[in-house]
């Protein structure tokens, strides 16, 4: 299921996801918040506001700091509105005024007559532009889902994965009694961070709930507490499990590493056969402590082949 998207981000979406974090306040223009952010980044349009708008990075949040600022109350009113305007001009998205900068009411006027949404934050203009910049490429992340649950094994973000019926379910709930966190069940949603990591979450409808076939819908933290989830995890390992009896060959030591992708990250995979009576839940869990000893440097079996090679050069042997 790894179709890559891309989503569409407004000025609206921008502002109710990260409004507190970035101290962000409406103060003009709020008829336009349907405007798109094309670009996950920001702008101190400085230049333009010289009239020079040649690589003008128009598609960006438009940041005015202290410095953009002086520049314009150093102009008449008439100056002031023409130079602005010209900036607007350009199809802008929204601009915000760092430093808590108290905007004119001839400039806000021109925002909400041209539908042009404008904020306020408290924030220095480079503090704020560093949490705009993380924020918004946490917007624009690649996105996909996958047909899996994700739990947190002591740190360990584990997408369980498997056909239908073949109990996933019933594996998550085993590894939340044993005092793990849920983080999604049965559609787990990726987006890749930097281009780097993989970070799982669940849709915001079933989030913190679980089916469990011949018991319906449950709500996991009401029934097992506020620890037994989280919002979202990195992805640091695959599980799959699959019927005993469609497997063509098991590997019994473990040399044979596998892997699973998703938006072009390679992630550790492990296979899991099952049958009546096998533990999955603390399968799933020494998986999980065991992709944590490999990412330590610690990797049992390569340790022992090596052992069981050294022991086979051994006069006599």
């Amino acid at each position: 299921m790894d179709h890559a998207s891309i989503p569409v981000v407004t000025v609206e979406r921008f502002y109710l996801n990260h409004a507190e974090q970035l101290q962000l306040k409406l103060i003009a223009g709020g008829g336009g918040l349907a405007r798109k952010i094309q670009e996950g980044s920001v702008n101190r349009p400085g230049l333009a506001l010289a009239e020079f708008f040649r690589y003008f990075a128009f598609k960006r949040v438009q940041v005015i700091g202290g410095a953009e600022w002086q520049y314009i109350k150093s102009l008449s009113k008439e100056a002031a509105i023409d130079r602005v305007s010209q900036l607007i001009a350009q199809k802008i998205p929204c601009l915000v005024f760092a430093r808590n900068i108290n905007v004119p009411a001839y400039l806000l006027e021109l925002f909400d007559r041209e539908q042009i949404p404008a904020f306020r934050t408290k924030m220095v203009t480079m503090k704020f532009i560093n949490a705009a910049t993380i924020a918004l490429e946490m917007e624009f992340a690649p996105q996909t889902s996958e047909h899996g649950s994700m739990v947190d094994i002591l740190g360990i973000g584990v997408m369980i994965r498997g056909e239908s019926g073949i109990g996933k379910s019933e594996t998550v709930l085993g590894l939340i009694e044993r005092g793990y966190s849920l983080v999604s069940d049965d559609i787990t949603r990726f987006r890749l961070i930097e281009g780097r990591e993989l970070v799982g979450t669940s849709s915001e409808t079933t989030r913190y709930h679980m089916e469990i076939r011949g018991i319906g819908i449950i709500n996991v933290p009401a029934v097992y507490g506020v620890a037994s989830v989280r919002p979202e995890k990195r992805l640091d390992i695959v599980v799959t499990l699959m019927d005993w009896d469609k497997m063509e060959e098991i590997d019994r030591v473990g040399i044979d590493n596998q892997s699973y992708t998703i938006l072009n990250i390679v992630v550790p995979h492990v296979i899991l056969p099952v049958r009546p009576g096998r533990d999955l839940a603390q399968l799933v869990e020494v998986a999980a402590l065991d992709q944590k000893l490999k990412s330590l440097g610690h990797n049992a079996a390569q340790e022992f082949n090596q052992r069981l090679i050294e022991r086979m050069r051994l006069p006599g042997n």
